[in-house]
């Protein structure tokens, strides 16, 4: 069955996350993916689970073959002027370029957006840094846990009052930024075909969170005020609140609209009496009497643990979600049913699982099935591809 993008070729110039992972989207959806690397092969790639603390001797780095499988490795030393030449003509056999370089760099080694479109009038390049391609910071080295996290308010609205601002989790904002990227060469390719001319696509970290936090954002671009923060205790509507129950567990009620679902939550609780007290007779006075009703149910779904609460919840219609370990999550019934994580193929590791792409199409299987390539494992074929003479191969391998 043929893919939405068979037969389009895609160089890729980056390292980390993500713009690697907007490669194996692209892979995912039938593209030709490139990926060329330093000679040693980038950091990501030589990670082990047993340094992250994990007791396994899994040879490879899980994540790294999620980001970069279904790809071809070529490594080329960029410093030196017959490599570069071997990217660019490469790139000139592409319809899509992407790139994590700073744009300094890419100006250095003759990869920036103004030189290529002038060499490949047709071309589609993407990048994504830190900050963006203008002002004072676009040079600015970043990791998403800079840029996409602590620089857009995510960080600091993500934590109580009071409790220090805690890390997120790896690549979160690049796995995001990922997604805008490819939204973004899509959208390129079907103008460039109905132009003709080259585009340029420019995504950032910085950029990326503001538009994941947008609610807030668009609130604070307005008022000029601070967000109201989230008090768990207190919460304004206790029926949009995380809760313990027995066992060291919690479960997470998202009743956004409280009013149809506070009946059913009373008697899912057997908590019918709440229905009579008088602090909480209507929507009004619940709100004004939360830290006390929250503290109600609270000592109510205490009573039980998680796998009791689960059919009590269900049956009574309630919107809710139990608050899993990433263990747990990657064995949920229902993203097993949806297929959501699949196998690829490593030729020394073997077959084991990965996640797959964020989206399906129906009727049609995406995902490409091998992991990433070794390093350098392809290079013979990517040169000769490009158009190099066995000679000048020999001097890049």
């Amino acid at each position: 069955m043929q893919r939405p993008l068979d037969g389009v070729r895609v160089v890729e110039v980056a390292s980390y996350v993500a713009v690697p992972a907007a490669g194996a989207l692209l892979a995912d959806l039938g593209a030709d993916v490139v990926k060329v690397e330093v000679p040693r092969g980038e950091l990501y790639r030589r990670g082990q689970l047993k340094y992250a603390g994990y007791a396994t001797d899994f040879p490879e780095n899980p994540p790294f073959h999620m980001d970069n499988r279904g790809k071809r490795s070529l490594a080329l030393d960029l410093t030196r002027p017959e490599a570069r030449d071997a990217a660019v003509q490469l790139i000139d056999r592409a319809e899509i370029f992407i790139t994590n370089l700073l744009p300094s760099r890419r100006r250095r080694f003759g990869l920036d957006h103004e030189t290529l479109l002038q060499r490949h009038p047709r071309l589609v390049m993407g990048a994504v840094n830190g900050y963006g391609i203008a002002g004072e910071e676009a040079d600015r080295p970043a990791f998403d846990y800079a840029a996409y996290w602590a620089r857009t308010g995510l960080m600091d609205m993500m934590r109580d009052e009071g409790v220090p601002p805690s890390l997120q989790r790896p690549a979160v904002g690049d796995h995001a930024a990922a997604v805008n990227l490819v939204c973004g060469i899509l959208a390129a390719l079907r103008l460039r075909d109905a132009t003709g001319c080259g585009q340029y696509v420019d995504v950032s970290l910085l950029q990326t969170g503001f538009h994941i936090l947008g609610t807030d954002i668009a609130n604070a671009l307005v008022t000029k005020a601070p967000a109201r923060r989230h008090d768990r205790r207190a919460p304004a509507n206790p029926l949009w609140n995380s809760y313990p129950v027995a066992g060291e567990r919690w479960v997470l009620l998202v009743m956004i609209d409280p009013e149809p679902y506070w009946p059913k939550v009373c008697a899912a609780l057997g908590r019918e009496d709440l229905l009579t007290d008088a602090r909480f007779a209507d929507g009004w006075k619940r709100a004004a009497n939360a830290a006390a009703l929250a503290q109600e149910l609270e000592r109510t779904f205490l009573t039980k643990t998680l796998e009791q609460w689960r059919p009590v919840l269900d049956a009574a219609g309630l919107i809710w979600a139990p608050v899993l370990r990433v263990e747990e999550a990657v064995q949920d019934p229902q993203a097993r049913s949806m297929g959501y994580f699949y196998e690829i193929e490593h030729p020394t590791a073997g077959r084991f699982e990965t996640v797959g792409p964020p989206f399906r199409i129906e009727g049609m299987k995406l995902g490409a099935s091998r992991a990433a390539s070794p390093l350098h494992s392809d290079a013979q074929a990517i040169l000769r591809e490009a158009g190099l003479a066995d000679g000048e191969i020999e001097k890049l391998v």
